[in-house]
């Protein structure tokens, strides 16, 4: 994934000044040496990266720290602080309120993804209670209000556009009028590509700015574009009002630095990030988080909000009984399959948990795993009622097995994959049998029954190596008590 390896080679730089025995002067020019080259070969601009390690220094003044000081925290803390800032503009950008019209612009370079992003943005509102349109105002490239047009009907949204007017400022006038009668409360104007050296095109897009009147313009970015994303963001706000940026391609394998440069040039925030080609593969940016998961250091309160959107409030105490009498079935695996998957990426979400980067989990094993997880699914969809909620493997016969792989176009060897699977998870189940279940109410107690004695024997070797041994999980441990209502969420979310 984009800047995965940017944070491996930041959290690498921290973690071998944290294996030295002093901190002095040589350790830390060693460090913000390595997190100047690792920011630099992923195409940050020179002169932000410069600013940085100056402002590090500035903030780090060894000679001037008291012995008590951890000098270790302190350097950790001003690198994490000093990458926020480059992402951070200290400004909002314009949130679009409901029942009131709002006209959202869309600009950018020819192929950085504007028209299936302006989709995934009028989606992602649709899901939270908005009424959105989108208007393709793109009559420079071919195929642009059919792409538009298809995205839509895909995510059942109203949309507006002309095979016949090569005027763009005339549909985007007409489009924004037409859904203003409408009452759609999210008006979403997609414009054609360009680049900073196409003049005629700028000041088309000036015109349907000036015609149009958007709340906010929204520059798409694709993270892929390298050293060049500065001055390019920075022609666009020169030109049109830019308040947000969304980054796109953020599954590739690109160097991505350039998505820091573009926060620069254009001083408005990130607002979103799309993560692939899906209509769901598109997340809210938030700076610190975002930082905290590229160091490694992940991002718990996500994390949980992701746990809490999948799984229903009422569907956790049930859950958590069956948790602590150590009763697994198949059904049960069934639906924290369905959980893990309405999660989005593994990947991403791993990247959420302290103790893991992103780098851990390379995109082709990602894919597989979720692919495996579709595939057990459907096995398990040709199975009996009784079959499903046995807790006996032993019920699984010869001919079941058989019968099974027919109805579900699999192989008997691929059944019996998923059946050692099955065992695998009620054997890490069974370990949690007679764990005290708090009254309702009281779930946040739950994390004082679990310590980390008690989640070394659930949590697989390599899991369990990757957080740090039994002293990372410890530390894991503290950051879980700290979460409101946590582990009644983690264990509704499913056995990874």
């Amino acid at each position: 994934m984009v800047l995965a390896e940017l944070g491996g080679s930041i959290s690498r730089a921290l973690q071998q000044m944290s294996n030295a025995t002093i901190i002095d002067e040589k350790v830390l020019n060693e460090c913000l040496n390595e997190i100047t080259r690792a920011l630099l070969q992923a195409d940050v601009q020179f002169k932000l990266v410069r600013d940085m390690t100056t402002n590090i220094k500035k903030i780090v003044n060894l000679d001037d720290l008291a012995a008590g000081h951890n000098k270790r925290r302190i350097i950790q803390q001003a690198v994490f602080n000093e990458l926020c800032k480059i992402l951070d503009p200290g400004k909002p950008s314009f949130t679009p309120k409901k029942g009131k019209p709002s006209i959202v612009m869309f600009v950018g370079l020819q192929g950085s993804g504007k028209t299936t992003t302006c989709t995934k943005y009028a989606y992602y509102h649709q899901k939270k209670g908005w009424k959105p349109a989108l208007v393709c105002a793109d009559t420079f490239r071919a195929g642009a209000f059919d792409q538009l047009k298809q995205n839509a009907t895909k995510a059942k949204i109203p949309f507006y556009g002309s095979y016949t007017e090569s005027d763009p400022v005339k549909i985007a006038v007409d489009g924004v009028e037409t859904f203003k009668k409408e009452n759609c409360d999210l008006i979403i104007v997609d414009t054609s590509g360009r680049h900073k050296q196409e003049a005629a095109l700028f000041e088309e897009m000036r015109q349907v700015a000036e015609a149009t009147k958007p709340d906010l313009v929204i520059f798409v970015m694709d993270s892929s574009i390298g050293q060049a994303a500065f001055d390019q963001a920075q022609a666009f706000k020169q030109s049109v009002a830019v308040g947000a940026v969304i980054v796109t391609k953020m599954d590739g394998h690109a160097k991505g630095g350039g998505a820091l440069s573009a926060v620069a040039a254009t001083k408005s925030p990130v607002i979103f990030i799309g993560t692939g080609e899906h209509m769901d593969e598109f997340d809210v940016f938030d700076v610190k988080p975002f930082v905290s998961r590229l160091l490694g250091m992940g991002d718990w309160s996500g994390f949980m909000d992701k746990i809490h959107e999948v799984v229903p409030m009422d569907q956790q105490p049930e859950l958590l009984q069956k948790l602590s009498e150590g009763h697994f079935t198949l059904r049960i695996m069934y639906e924290q399959f369905q959980n893990i998957l309405k999660m989005g990426p593994i990947g991403q979400v791993f990247s959420m948990l302290p103790g893991f980067s992103a780098e851990l989990m390379p995109k082709g094993r990602e894919n597989e795993s979720q692919a495996k997880i579709k595939r057990y699914m459907t096995m398990m969809d040709s199975m009996t009622n009784e079959e499903l909620d046995t807790s006996n493997p032993k019920l699984m016969t010869d001919s079941r097995l058989m019968r099974i792989a027919r109805g579900s176009g699999h192989q008997v060897h691929e059944v019996m994959d998923m059946m050692e699977e099955y065992k695998r998870l009620a054997k890490m189940w069974s370990k949690m049998k007679g764990l005290k279940i708090p009254k309702k109410g009281e779930m946040s107690a739950l994390s004082r029954n679990m310590n980390a004695q008690h989640m070394s024997k659930v949590l697989p070797p390599q899991m369990l190596k990757q957080i740090g041994g039994m002293g990372g999980l410890q530390n894991l441990m503290k950051q879980m008590g700290s979460a409101k209502d946590m582990m009644g969420g983690m264990f509704g979310g499913g056995d990874k």
